[in-house]
């Protein structure tokens, strides 16, 4: 029998949230309200909720010029229905003696090291008082590159920052199918272990209604927080008591719903997960020789030793994230250096230096 999810973060998307008019389901939202508040006063689970709808809920307040800019369009929808969207929370949960609170964060956020520590020790009080923290991105401020790719990667990024043991993702499909989920004869699959299914060569492209991700975005993710030692589950949210399934049947022998990629047995340490979601803020790049390459793909402890370099690309300052990559140009990994770019670039396959990168500071692909 597997370990019991004793801290869970739930991601529930847009296209379960919302009606096929765009507007709030609120039915829904009742269901998984009582089954989140279930987990909590039954089970004693600990539980983070990340929730997309903002934009949905202010949409059913107001309706806007149809000439207005696409950003400012969702700016405004967002500032409306955030307030919508957390009282409707609000009221559900009190119904069941249950107290939210709310988290509104932006992909800058995540970047600086101690601004993620303060972020983390919040969330910390919230659970330890029993409170739920109701995630959301920043949507009034986030735009283009401040953008998440989608929640997903918000709740991924959340998920791996709170050591959750597992995250559910709540969508409007069963799960990863082996073919396009409308084809005849195409199967659910339950499980994913990464050593036997390629992604990209199974997985749809076709985005789903209101979300901004696709299912390839979506499983990448999961795969990503799953090599970081945490159980994800892809689900329907439309599925009655689709979270109380989810969290009895994933401690027993019965058939889980959805799909499941299966977490990697070790888990790093908490700042290799906040390295490992660091990837979109890479100033340069390190490359390797084949020998260092050999190494840190090994299973052996390695750092990035000067001796193993052959070029930087780029510039950048002692603590700044940084790509590995091999002489073909293909990503190993990422890390956080030791050393500015000059002084790295005067101690190319050098011996006798302290790594370039510690151990401790690279995340692995």
């Amino acid at each position: 029998m597997k370990k019991t999810y004793q801290r869970i973060a739930v991601k529930i998307g847009s296209n379960v949230l919302t009606t096929a008019e765009g507007l709030p389901n609120t039915d829904l939202m009742a269901q998984l309200v009582q089954q989140v508040s279930q987990l909590i006063h039954r089970h004693k689970v600990e539980v983070i909720l990340i929730s997309s709808g903002a934009v949905a809920a202010g949409r059913s307040l107001i309706q806007l010029n149809t000439k207005e800019n696409t950003v400012t369009q969702r700016q405004l929808l967002a500032s409306i229905g955030q307030v919508k969207l957390i009282q409707v929370y609000g009221e559900l949960f009190k119904k069941h003696r249950q107290t939210c609170s709310q988290i509104l964060v932006t992909k800058e956020d995540f970047r600086d090291r101690q601004h993620y520590l303060n972020m983390q020790n919040c969330f910390q009080g919230l659970l330890k008082y029993g409170i739920i923290p109701i995630v959301n991105e920043n949507d009034v401020v986030s735009v283009t590159e401040l953008m998440f790719t989608d929640n997903d990667e918000l709740a991924g990024l959340v998920a791996s920052m709170m050591d959750v043991d597992a995250l559910f993702i709540l969508t409007n499909v069963n799960g990863l199918y082996n073919g396009h989920p409308e084809e005849e004869h195409t199967e659910l699959i339950r499980l994913v272990d990464k050593q036997k299914i390629n992604l990209n060569e199974i997985i749809s492209t076709k985005k789903s209604g209101f979300g901004r991700g696709g299912m390839l975005t979506k499983c990448k993710n999961a795969q990503k927080i799953a090599d970081l030692g945490i159980a994800v589950h892809i689900a329907n949210g439309h599925q009655e008591n689709v979270l109380i399934d989810l969290y009895q049947k994933a401690t027993s022998a019965e058939e889980l719903p959805g799909t499941l990629f299966l977490p990697h047995p070790k888990r790093p340490s908490s700042i290799k997960k906040w390295v490992a979601h660091s990837e979109g803020y890479a100033k340069a790049s390190l490359i390797v020789n084949e020998g260092a390459k050999q190494a840190l793909l090994s299973d052996k402890v390695t750092s990035l030793l000067p001796v193993g370099l052959t070029e930087v690309q780029g510039s950048f300052q002692k603590g700044d994230i940084v790509k590995i990559k091999d002489a073909e140009g293909s990503d190993i990994g990422i890390g956080m250096t030791k050393y500015n770019d000059t002084v790295t670039r005067e101690r190319i396959g050098q011996q006798g230096h302290h790594p370039v990168i510690h151990y401790d500071h690279i995340f692995l692909y």
